[in-house]
């Protein structure tokens, strides 16, 4: 048995064994959406997540000890009090490892033997636990209930906790709340903006009596302000003016908007609502900042900036498909900043514009991010429909095609300093993701010139460039990598590495089989997904989204959607909830907001197949997996228009419609791996070859 077919034999059986596996999930899915830990035996346990609002974001270490009581240490960031130097992660920061209910006295005595029955996940966090008290000598068990609700302010600079003690006892009880309010300040010296003080207050003191059955309901705010600005809680009547209610209507409607739009709805109730979540964490990560607002990836570090990676590349051309108004002026905004970095000479954009818009990070040079704004402006500009916003991205998309072509080898591909990675692991002089970007980028520059009147001419010559750089990638980076018919990721690599999925994202099936068999080889795939490189441990989601949304696209549908399968159980119900990661070790698996666009990109693009062509039209190739009889995508916001999309079973075929405000535009049974496209009044259809 040659080397090859043991390969794929070997990767046949884990395949196998991995569809067979039985996950043990931590996490269920409500019937509201919510996902729920019911506390039983699996303690003890820690996990952490991060939340955001327009002028904080919170990350959550939280869990239940070996004796099932609650811990939580809340870790605030506020992106616009700048500390100096005004560099990328100089954000303020404060951490509060405080337990609030021991604060709180019954009948004179501390709350005794915590008992957390659930943890639930909405966006909000909702804590339910019960305590015991001494009276009369005896220890009444679960006599007081406590439910916790955590969350962020959805427009202030402000976290919230609200707290709801019950009397569950037989008995009248006495609650005492201490008057407690802190406050830091920070040297004057040390800010942007001067001196910043960060607080926390709760808003209830003295003394309450419950009846059995009664309640008693207060809440703690934690916030951050510039020293001169207003304090919201320096005194008790400003504290007593908020309303709390107001405060968690707010972020409760914001995910209702997130949770109604781009809906997906197929048989696998763990993919619809990991698809729910990831819109969720893709959208709340936007800071109104002094350079407009801004989109973040988060995770304590990296706020009030814009990168050419997550923003530009992976998030951007996803926010008009989800028709929140706030992720399109937020993408626009960061293809205005990049733009202004436009120069006659072609000196490279920086990879990063930080700090509210006011500097700009360079530190690994050209990770080839004129490829990666290319992409993502054209992408964006073609599915958000206007066409004046689409004439104000254009020359930035020229810009960067004309940086790109002017970086071409001798080989005809894109050189760059480094890739996304940044010299994490090496990618040459010059990488796969970058050549494979420009491609797509040049592609879509077509379409949308075509739309906006550009010249022939120069639309001939992008077409012409886009050939040439289709055999350059295939004749320079084109491998037989480890027993495989793939990829090397750049000139002299001999090792696998996950970023080889990149033709497949991009249109180019050349080497599709052997590159998915490599992909979802034991040298690359694990529990967490894709290895960066074969031998190491290290990890990072983002390759792992592309991979699985190129598989899908490619028509390797059923290996693709069990390995989605598994990936989402573990992030959605797993140990690590709720969210796609960041990386690990590096960041320990932050909760970084764009690798949930590129989740929900699997399925626009992967599942759906669609493929933007101009500002009212798109391609569209479904992939209905086996043993579904539907899949539907409703109130996709995209090509300035709302509409639904429904796939089903006809036979041999699939039936696909596409309708707007309820009015078929196009009914139409095709064959599996038929290329439908729409314009919203005409339809053509072609099979791919």
């Amino acid at each position: 048995m040659n080397r090859k077919i043991t390969l794929s034999l070997l990767s046949f059986i884990f395949i196998s064994l991995l569809s067979t596996a039985q996950t043990k999930d931590r996490w269920t899915i409500q019937d509201d959406g919510s996902i729920r830990w019911d506390i039983r035996n699996d303690i003890p346990h820690s996990d952490h997540l991060e939340m955001s609002g327009q002028q904080l974001s919170v990350v959550l270490r939280y869990g239940v000890d070996a004796q099932q009581r609650f811990h939580l240490n809340r870790s605030l960031v506020f992106p616009m009090l700048r500390m100096l130097p005004n560099k990328t992660q100089n954000n303020l920061k404060q951490r509060f490892d405080l337990n609030i209910p021991a604060l709180v006295t019954v009948d004179d005595q501390t709350l005794l033997n915590e008992q957390v029955r659930d943890i639930t996940f909405n966006g909000l966090m909702r804590v339910e636990s019960s305590f015991g008290y001494i009276h009369r000598r005896k220890e009444l068990k679960d006599a007081v209930q406590l439910t916790r609700l955590l969350y962020p302010s959805a427009n202030a600079a402000r976290y919230c906790e609200e707290y709801t003690f019950k009397n569950s006892s037989p008995n009248q009880i006495t609650l005492r709340v201490p008057d407690w309010h802190v406050a830091y300040t920070t040297p004057s010296e040390a800010g942007v903006y001067g001196a910043y003080c960060i607080e926390a207050s709760l808003s209830k003191k003295g003394t309450f009596v419950l009846k059995p059955g009664e309640t008693l309901e207060f809440f703690a705010l934690f916030s951050g302000r510039k020293l001169s600005d207003a304090s919201p809680v320096q005194e008790d009547t400003a504290l007593s003016q908020i309303n709390i209610q107001d405060e968690r209507a707010a972020r409760e409607a914001l995910i209702r908007q997130w949770w109604d739009k781009l809906v997906l709805d197929t048989p696998d109730p763990v993919l619809n609502r990991m698809f729910a979540f990831a819109k969720l964490r893709g959208a709340e990560s936007i800071y109104r900042t002094k350079g407009g607002l801004m989109h973040g990836p988060g995770g304590e570090a990296y706020y009030a900036a814009v990168w050419a990676n997550d923003q530009a590349e992976y998030i951007n051309p996803f926010f008009p498909f989800l028709g929140y108004e706030i992720g399109n002026q937020s993408a626009l905004n960061s293809f205005r900043h990049f733009a202004r970095y436009m120069n006659p000479e072609y000196r490279p954009i920086p990879s990063s514009i930080i700090s509210e818009g006011v500097s700009f990070w360079h530190g690994a040079k050209d990770r080839g991010d004129g490829a990666m704004i290319a992409y993502g402006a054209a992408r964006y500009a073609l599915a958000r429909g206007d066409r004046e916003e689409a004439r104000e991205l254009w020359p930035l998309i020229e810009w960067c095609l004309e940086y790109c072509h002017r970086k071409l080898t001798p080989a005809g591909v894109v050189a760059s300093n480094s890739d996304e990675l940044e010299n994490r692991f090496p990618a040459g002089d010059a990488n796969l993701c970058t050549s494979t970007l420009y491609y797509d980028a040049l592609r879509s520059a077509v379409m949308l010139g075509r739309e906006l009147g550009v010249p022939a001419r120069q639309l001939s010559a992008y077409q012409q460039q886009a050939r040439n750089l289709e055999r350059a990638i295939e004749q320079h980076f084109g491998y037989e990598i480890e027993g495989f018919h793939s990829y090397r990721y750049y000139e002299g690599n001999d090792i696998l590495r996950s970023w080889i999925c990149m033709p497949l994202v991009t249109g180019i099936y050349t080497r599709a089989q052997g590159t998915i068999d490599a992909l979802f080889s034991p040298r690359l795939w694990t529990d967490d997904g894709l290895l960066t490189q074969a031998g190491t441990e290290t990890f990072w989601d983002r390759s792992t989204l592309y991979a699985l949304r190129g598989t899908i696209a490619a028509g390797e549908v059923e290996k693709g959607m069990s390995f989605l399968k598994k990936y989402s159980h573990r992030r959605l119900l797993g140990d690590h909830v709720p969210y796609a990661i960041e990386a690990w070790p590096e960041g320990d698996q932050r909760h970084l907001s764009a690798e949930s666009g590129l989740y929900c990109r699997i399925y626009t693009e992967g599942l759906f197949g669609i493929r933007p062509t101009g500002l009212r039209s798109f391609e569209m190739t479904p992939r209905l997996p086996q043993g579904w009889e539907y899949m539907n995508l409703n109130r996709v916001c995209a090509f300035n228009s709302e509409f639904d999309i429904r796939v089903s079973r006809a036979g041999k075929k699939l039936h696909v419609e596409v309708l707007k405000g309820g009015k078929a535009v196009l009914k139409k049974n095709v064959t599996e791996g038929t290329t439908v496209k729409v314009s919203l009044s005409s339809i053509t259809t072609k099979r791919r070859s």
